[in-house]
């Protein structure tokens, strides 16, 4: 194999690649990554038997031939060299020489037959929608995805078609994060748990363009296609919650608050709630809601917090305790100007959405906490 790239590009295709390479494994093949040539494209690979990663890139191929060489060692080479046109190939001692300028590095290489191939999924459906469209909806839905492997199911996102439009949803137990979007071509429905470490990925690989991404599914595998790229990957055995009945129908207080105000209390407020001097301990911010006021405090060892909002109120007045870090992770995302925030009591969830009745694109919940009783 021997093969000319320019550093940008080649880089590109590493950083694109790269995450797919499993960190804690006893089969040092999966810890490379795979070089395949095809008259004047490289193809990159990897695999951690989770999540397979295939990025294909133009290159001059002067001769062609497959290897696997460590992820990391390369990459970390790759990163430092000049910008400037990079010459690999495989000599006759089995080693991956590199050269760049004055830079001349030589690796061990790894059999490519020993490679373990990517899922070959057959698809039973699939969707095609703009990367940027699905860059925004993993990001307003990972961060409630739960951390937690004793419930496997909730540290993936619900990815659900019905109707025609696509449904997003993350849960960890005490929070729920619920995203939509309308589908510009008809499709059948159907649903898959797709790992958030996969979106994640997906995530940082998409971009904010019009350029379509298409998601298939069958059975157990799930595959992201873009131009040049391809992401494989297992889906999640289990039934996810039904999202749709866990969402208080009615409401007994809601206001009407502008989003940025909001959100600078809760995170004024978290300093004191989440004091540094007191690392082990969790303390809820308060919410109370008067006619015409809300006020958000926070009382502890540390100190006192306190921030008053006048705003329109509807309803019964209210206390309830929240994590502010729950709130703040969904208002973060909401790029509305205002939003309407709607409590049941002070033991039921409360729900953050739009304003607007007829754009319901979103939908946060979240578990209030029991506070001491003063």
């Amino acid at each position: 194999m021997k093969i000319i790239c320019e550093k940008e590009k080649l880089l590109k295709g590493i950083n694109s690649v790269v995450k797919g390479v499993s960190s804690k494994t006893t089969m040092p093949i999966l810890e490379g990554i795979l070089f395949k040539t095809n008259k004047n494209e490289l193809q990159l690979t990897t695999y951690d038997l989770e999540i397979g990663i295939e990025y294909v890139m133009e290159c001059n191929v002067e001769r062609e031939g497959n290897t696997v060489v460590n992820a990391v060692m390369f990459s970390e080479i790759i990163r430092k060299l000049p910008d400037s046109e990079i010459n690999i190939e495989i000599n006759e001692n089995n080693l991956l020489v590199i050269e760049c300028e004055g830079s001349l590095y030589k690796l061990a290489t790894m059999n490519a037959d020993e490679f373990p191939e990517l899922p070959k999924i057959n698809i039973e459906k699939s969707i095609e929608i703009d990367q940027s469209i699905l860059k925004n909806m993993i990001r307003k839905t990972i961060f409630a995805v739960s951390i937690e492997e004793n419930r496997p199911i909730f540290t993936g996102c619900l990815f659900e078609v019905i109707d025609n439009k696509l449904n997003v949803v993350a849960i960890d137990g005490f929070r729920m994060g619920w995203v939509k979007a309308n589908l510009s071509e008809k499709t059948n429905d159907f649903k898959a748990v797709i790992p958030g470490k996969t979106l994640n990925e997906v995530n940082k690989i998409v971009i904010d363009s019009f350029d379509k991404i298409k998601i298939g599914v069958e059975k157990n595998q799930a595959v992201f296609e873009m131009e040049n790229c391809k992401i494989v990957t297992r889906l999640l055995d289990g039934d996810f919650l039904n999202y749709t009945s866990v969402i208080p129908s009615n409401w007994e207080t809601r206001v009407r608050i502008n989003k940025n105000i909001l959100q600078n209390c809760f995170e004024r407020v978290s300093l004191i709630s989440s004091s540094v001097m007191e690392k082990e301990k969790k303390y809820p911010v308060k919410i109370k809601i008067e006619v015409g006021k809300i006020t958000i405090s926070c009382a502890n060892q540390t100190g006192d917090a306190k921030e008053e909002i006048y705003i329109e109120t509807e309803g019964k007045e209210l206390e309830i305790g929240v994590n502010p870090k729950y709130f703040l992770d969904a208002l973060k995302v909401i790029e509305d100007d205002e939003v309407f925030v709607s409590f049941g009591t002070s033991i039921s969830p409360c729900v953050i959405n739009p304003t607007n009745e007829e754009r319901q694109e979103y939908t946060y919940m979240i578990l209030p906490i029991r506070m001491k009783e003063e």
